[in-house]
């Protein structure tokens, strides 16, 4: 409810004022928050702790805008995607950090008296404590949009958050790609105690043991994700990650009922993991959280860096949002399907389809995931590209970039290489097809010589144009060939008029290695 009523109000907030004072205010907040909490548990009045429970939910939604919000601040392009994996897994460590602690905590006794609630009230002051103080050490970021008009009731605002939130359709479907993972999410840690119980015959150290899984899980797919990223926005990792979500889920389901449960004698997390089917079990649990490391990082870095910087926490807002309403509608139906006799298993499979629907829906909607994919694939798993002098490129402005033509493939391969997105142009014969639609989705400019056709050469360069005073790179082939020997063949004279027209910096590039392999002209097949 909280995320209803005050996120719309927490991102206006976040764009109009300074953000680390804003974290700092909320960091104060959260100690009387928890102070209170901690009067709740010591007197053990779960009418109290239930105000505090809509409090935390409160300073969630004043927090989260602010705290996505200010990445794109602090962190360079290159140091986004790190800065978005590491919030991720701290955030998952926290809760699991939080749930054990908490757990054993709350169990001590002194003298024989139980003095569990408040040494877990004391506890949760001490957290809230500390946060204020690595608050003060926040840079100062400066307001993204300080004339904004604040509207304080929550329903405009929450209509004029949604309204942005939509205008860019990448970022909408990327909110709509975190909202599905976080539904998905909620719908396993709605699971654990009864899968644990009733599927695995299993006491509740094994669902805390999956708890911790799924914590540790989602932190290593992040970090990974950083690193097969090299340090920036790779789509390419988006569907590898709902790839993983469905296999691995779709293993649960065929594992089903591993073994006979005996209600009486819940076996041990020991047991378990001697047990058959166990190991696999928590692999599955592992590879699922992984999966959905891959899948959201790259999705929230996406949604900062294309979002307006005077709108980005009121999208991020919007996008808190959005999740909150599918977590609660995610919940609902896997009521529905448990109350009309679906077992757990098959709740499993049914997750599995809809997350390959939803995949298949987001990328015919949006083929970049797919053809960035590919790119990614080719570059780092087929032909593993080593990059040499990528700090030659330059990193915001636009430039030419004129290479070496050795394959049917170097403009992918280049491509899924380079940081930065690049308009290739591509003789216009080629761009047919299956070929043609995927060029399309990557933006490649067609174009032909001034004999065959002068009206497609001049949509080139005026496209080519286009793009460079947009700030774009724009790669091209100046042999205008494949090479047949592998040699360099004589370049045409199109980059001069390129130059000639908007004077860019151009940076050459050479491909090497690739010259005999399938996509080449070396094999006689393919002369």
């Amino acid at each position: 409810l909280p995320f209803f009523l005050f996120s719309a109000t927490g991102g206006q907030l976040a764009d109009k004022y300074e953000k680390s004072q804003l974290i700092r205010l909320v960091k104060n907040a959260e100690i009387l928050i928890m102070a209170l909490g901690g009067i709740g548990l010591a007197m053990k009045s779960v009418e109290l702790l239930v105000v505090v429970l809509f409090l935390m939910g409160t300073q969630s939604a004043f927090f989260g805008p602010v705290k996505y919000g200010i990445l794109p601040q602090l962190l360079d392009k290159e140091r986004l995607v790190g800065g978005n994996a590491l919030v991720e897994t701290a955030t998952y460590l926290a809760i699991l950090g939080g749930t054990i602690l908490g757990g054993v905590i709350v169990n001590l006794e002194l003298a024989g008296q139980p003095v569990g609630a408040w040494a877990v009230a004391a506890g949760v002051v001490l957290v809230a404590l500390l946060g204020r103080f690595v608050s003060s050490y926040i840079p100062t970021c400066p307001a993204t949009n300080p004339g904004l008009e604040l509207q304080l009731d929550p329903v405009r605002p929450t209509v004029e958050i949604l309204r942005i939130t939509r205008a860019k359709r990448p970022v909408w479907l990327s909110i709509l790609g975190i909202t599905w993972f976080w539904g998905f999410g909620a719908s396993f840690l709605t699971l654990f105690p009864d899968y644990t119980q009733k599927i695995l015959g299993g006491d509740e150290h094994i669902a805390t043991l999956f708890l911790a899984t799924f914590s540790v899980g989602i932190g290593m797919g992040s970090m990974l994700c950083e690193k097969l990223s090299r340090h920036r926005l790779e789509l390419g990792l988006v569907p590898l990650g709902s790839i993983g979500l469905s296999f691995f889920t779709l293993v649960l389901f065929l594992i089903g009922t591993p073994w006979e449960t005996d209600p009486d004698a819940l076996i041990s997390i020991t047991t378990f993991m001697m047990r058959p089917w166990g190991i696999a079990i928590l692999l599955s649990l592992l590879g699922i959280a992984a999966s959905g490391g891959l899948y959201i990082v790259p999705l929230y870095t996406m949604i900062q860096q294309r979002s307006d910087d005077a709108d980005r926490s009121r999208v991020i807002a919007g996008n808190n949002i959005v999740n909150s309403a599918f977590m609660v509608a995610a919940n609902l139906a896997l009521l529905a399907l448990l109350s009309n006799g679906v077992s757990i298993p098959q709740v499993f499979l049914i997750l599995a389809i809809c997350n390959a629907l939803v995949a298949v829906y987001v990328y015919t909607i949006v083929p970049e995931f797919l053809l960035r994919m590919g790119a990614w694939l080719l570059s780092n798993l087929i032909y593993r590209v080593e990059l040499r002098g990528i700090e030659h490129l330059p990193k915001e402005t636009a430039c030419l970039m004129a290479g070496n033509h050795v394959s049917f493939v170097d403009w992918l391969v280049v491509g899924g290489a380079v940081q930065r997105p690049i308009r290739f142009v591509m003789y216009a014969g080629f761009a047919k097809g299956v070929i043609g639609w995927f060029a399309k989705q990557a933006k490649v400019i067609p174009i032909a010589g001034r004999r065959e056709n002068p009206e497609v050469l001049q949509a080139a360069m005026d496209q080519i144009s286009e793009e460079l005073r947009g700030d774009w790179v724009v790669g091209i082939f100046p042999e205008g060939q494949l090479t047949k020997t592998g040699e360099l063949n004589a370049f045409r004279g199109g980059l001069e008029h390129i130059v000639e027209r908007d004077p860019v910096p151009v940076v050459p590039f050479a491909i090497n290695g690739l010259w005999g392999s399938m996509f080449s002209r070396k094999e006689p097949a393919l002369m």
